[in-house]
């Protein structure tokens, strides 16, 4: 009578904070529908429509797949951010990093080749405008 709890429906998953604390070590793929911070290890892929955060005792050997990434520890491999890639001055990358928009602090270790996606503007020549050649 009091309850909000409705039989059938579902509880809404993609607001949960998940957490590989420090010490722990997972191997294999990762796909969660909510936010992650990672603190241990995980020798694998990481897929989130959410955040990701990297905490500075956190180390990631794969594939990085999220929406919004702050990273301070370290990542080898691919890092797949579909909008802000936030490297702190204590991250370490080392791989491919694909990213709308991207904040670097001084200090960071970024050894990748960076590919920017996004609204991404043409240069306008307007040299020769209202000029005639003959």
């Amino acid at each position: 009578m009091f309850s909000d709890n409705k039989k059938g429906k579902a509880p809404d998953l993609s607001s949960q904070q998940n957490r590989i604390s420090q010490g722990t070590s997972l191997k294999g793929d990762v796909t969660s529908k909510g936010g992650f911070r990672i603190d241990g290890e995980i020798d694998g892929n990481i897929t989130s429509p959410q955040k990701i955060v990297i905490g500075k005792t956190g180390k990631v050997l794969g594939t990085l797949t999220c929406q919004d990434a702050d990273i301070e520890g370290k990542i080898e491999g691919k890092v797949l951010v579909s909008n802000l890639l936030s490297i702190k001055s204590t991250a370490v990358i080392e791989g491919e990093v694909t990213t709308s928009k991207l904040a670097v602090e001084p200090g960071a270790n970024f050894n990748a080749t960076c590919v920017m996606n996004g609204n991404i503007k043409p240069l306008s020549n307007d040299k020769g405008k209202g000029q005639h050649r003959s």
